[in-house]
């Protein structure tokens, strides 16, 4: 018999005072773009590793995922994969074609704490 896939588990970036400012922005999507940025980051539990269009590398050990919204804007989640699991650790609306350097550097800084605790 075929056992499924089983997924990556996929956490949030918890800051040392326990907030999670990434499911935080998460939850305060209009439900339509929740449902589908969540349905993307699904398909990279049960799939990774996955590449473009959905998955973009951006060095390091930093992806993003990709996302185009039915509010007509694209998000972007900043991941790294982890001792067996996803931490998403910033999420963005995009507005410009380059992703913007003070999203890039906090998902890095939050990156580096998070590997500087595991």
């Amino acid at each position: 018999m075929i056992e499924p896939p089983k997924p990556l588990p996929l956490q949030f970036w918890r800051s040392n005072s326990g907030r999670e400012p990434t499911r935080d922005w998460f939850k305060e999507l209009p439900l339509k773009d929740r449902a589908v940025l969540g349905h993307d980051l699904k398909r990279i539990q049960y799939g990774w590793p996955i590449g473009m269009p959905l998955v973009k590398s951006l060095g390091g050990g930093l992806w993003e995922v990709r996302s185009s919204l039915p509010s007509n804007r694209e998000a972007r989640a900043l991941f790294i994969v982890d001792q067996g699991g996803i931490v998403v650790l910033h999420g963005f609306i995009k507005k410009t074609q380059k992703t913007p350097l003070g999203d890039l550097n906090l998902a890095r800084k939050r990156m580096k704490e998070f590997d500087d605790e595991n």
